[in-house]
Formats: structure tokens, sequence, C-alpha cells
């Protein structure tokens, strides 16, 4: 009976050293499986615009003179801001999925004319680091949809307003050759 129980002692302790090594096997396989997706699952959903731009930017105002009247509208005329010059406003980047926001600043007072200078947003060279490290998440739904494919593309806005000036329009009149001075008859022209 010994020898019996020993022997199959020897064959469950055989079986049992078999299926810890699979179950390591196994463990191994999972853990690099789950390594491999550690390393590369960021890669899917980061987005680079994101990560190294911005989706808002400050636009600087300075005038000549001062305390001028700003209004700024967006590309669809609604006002976003309303205020006097010197001002710094948070301008966002983008205007919807794909869509690279547009704005228009309008600047006066009272005795100058008034200047409008519009504000334009480019291609964030960083959207394309997307492509580099595969993250099509990030290239086709983060950075659109957060406007951080675009940048600023205008620089801070410094502007001197100008005093209007008349306009002399110039006018055509018909006189009696009779009736005028002579220093007038003198600048007249004949018409044949």
């Amino acid at each position: 009976m010994e020898s019996s129980c020993h022997s199959n002692g020897g064959v469950f302790r055989k079986s049992l050293r078999v299926r810890i090594i699979k179950q390591i096997k196994t463990m191994k396989k999972h853990k690099l499986k789950l390594g491999v997706f550690l390393i590369f699952a960021p890669l899917f959903i980061t987005s680079c615009a994101t990560i190294f731009g911005k989706s808002s930017y400050p636009v600087s105002i300075n005038t000549n003179p001062n305390a001028a009247n700003l209004s700024i509208t967006n590309k669809k005329g609604k006002e976003v801001y309303k205020g006097q010059s010197p001002a710094t406003v948070i301008l966002k980047s983008g205007a919807g999925f794909f869509s690279k926001a547009e704005y228009q600043v309008k600047i006066s007072a009272n005795g100058y004319a008034e200047q409008i200078i519009p504000v334009n947003y480019k291609l964030n060279g960083w959207y394309f680091g997307n492509l580099l490290i595969g993250g099509f998440l990030g290239m086709l739904i983060i950075d659109p949809a957060t406007g951080a494919m675009w940048k600023l593309d205008t620089p801070p806005i410094n502007v001197t307003l100008s005093k209007p000036t008349a306009l002399v329009e110039p006018t055509l009149q018909i006189l009696d050759v009779n009736t005028v001075s002579a220093n007038v008859k003198a600048r007249m022209v004949r018409i044949n």
C-alpha cells in the first residue's frame, strides 16, 4: 500500500507541477498583453494639439487714444465682448467641429475714424503629431471638437486711431462769363 500511495503521490505532484507551469505561462501571456496594451493605449487616446496647444488664446488690444470702445464679434456676427481699451480678451480658437474661429474687433472713439481688425486662427502644427503617435481619436474627434487643432495667427493688436479727414468733392459750376470777376475769368478753361 505504501508503494501505491507513493506512486500516486508522485503522479499527483507531477500533475500539479504541470498545471502550475501552465498557469504561469498563461499569466505571463496576460501580463505581456496587458503591458503591450498599457504601452500602446495612450497612443490611440491622446491628442497632440490638446496636450501641446490650447483651445482658447488671449488677444491683447491697445489703442491710442486709450479708452476706445471695443466690440468683438464672431463669424456668425454675435457680439462676444464689449468694453474699452486697453483689454486682453480670451477668445476660443474653434467655432465647431473642424471649424476655426474668426473674429472682428471694431475699435471706435468719438472724433476718430472707426477701425475693424480681423482676428484669425490657423492650423496648429501639433495637430499632425497625432499621425506620428497613432492618435486617430485625437485627430478625428478630440482636437477638432475642442478647437485645439487651431492656434492664434494674429499678433497683439496695437492701433492708433486717426481723425477723419473731410473729403472735398470736385464740383462743376456753369457760370455766365459776363457775370464773373476778372480773377475767375483768368482761371477758366474754354470748352469747344
